[in-house]
C-alpha cells in the first residue's frame, strides 16, 4: 500500500532512509536529516512524501521537492528508500509512479533525479538535457535525469536549482 507520509512517520521513515542508505553505492549518509532538513523547507509539498507498507509496516518512502528552472517550478525526486530485504520487488518503482500521478495532478511539468543510469530509465526517466535541463554541477549526463509528468507541460530550458536544503549552489 502505498499512502502519504504522515507526521507519526517521521521516525520511523528516518530509519528506513537510514538503513536504506547505508547500503548504498552512492550515499553521504546524510539523507536522512536532508529529509528532515526537507520536511522544514519552502520546497516541501507533504502531497509529494509517500510510504509504502506491507502488512503495515512502512518499508519505503519517496520524497519530490520543489526545484526551479529560470521561471519555472519542476520537482526533484530525492532520496528514494526501500529497506534492503524489500528491494527488487517492485516497491521503488510503485512509490516512483505514485509521485507522478500526484505530481501530473497537482499540475507540476517535470520530475528530475540524480541517480542510477540503470534504475531510472526503467520508469521512462532520460537525461535531463533532452528536455533543456541543465545540473547545477558536474555530473555524468546519463545519471542527471527528468521526466515529464505531462504532455502538455511547457518546454524548460535552464539550469535546475535544488532547494536550499540541497546545500547546491
Amino acid at each position: 500500500m502505498i499512502r502519504q507520509e504522515r507526521t507519526e512517520d517521521y521516525e520511523t521513515v528516518y530509519d528506513v532512509i537510514k538503513e536504506a542508505f547505508d547500503s548504498a553505492e552512492h550515499a553521504d549518509g546524510n539523507e536522512p536529516e536532508l529529509v528532515n532538513a526537507l520536511r522544514k523547507g519552502n520546497g516541501f509539498i507533504p502531497q509529494l512524501s509517500f510510504v509504502a507498507e506491507i502488512d503495515g509496516k512502512i518499508v519505503g518512502h519517496i520524497l519530490f521537492t520543489k526545484a526551479t528552472i529560470e521561471n519555472s517550478t519542476v520537482l526533484a525526486l530525492a532520496p528514494l528508500s526501500v529497506l534492503p530485504e524489500y528491494q527488487r520487488r517492485g516497491i521503488g518503482t510503485a512509490l516512483i509512479k505514485e509521485g507522478h500521478r500526484i505530481a501530473g495532478e497537482l499540475g507540476y511539468g517535470f520530475s528530475v533525479v540524480l541517480g542510477s543510469e540503470n534504475y531510472y530509465p526503467r520508469v521512462g526517466y532520460l537525461p535531463a538535457d533532452t528536455f533543456g535541463i541543465q545540473p547545477p554541477f558536474d555530473v555524468p549526463r546519463e545519471n542527471f535525469m527528468a521526466y515529464k509528468l505531462n504532455e502538455n507541460a511547457p518546454n524548460v530550458s535552464g539550469i535546475m536549482k535544488y532547494a536550499e536544503e540541497f546545500g547546491i549552489g
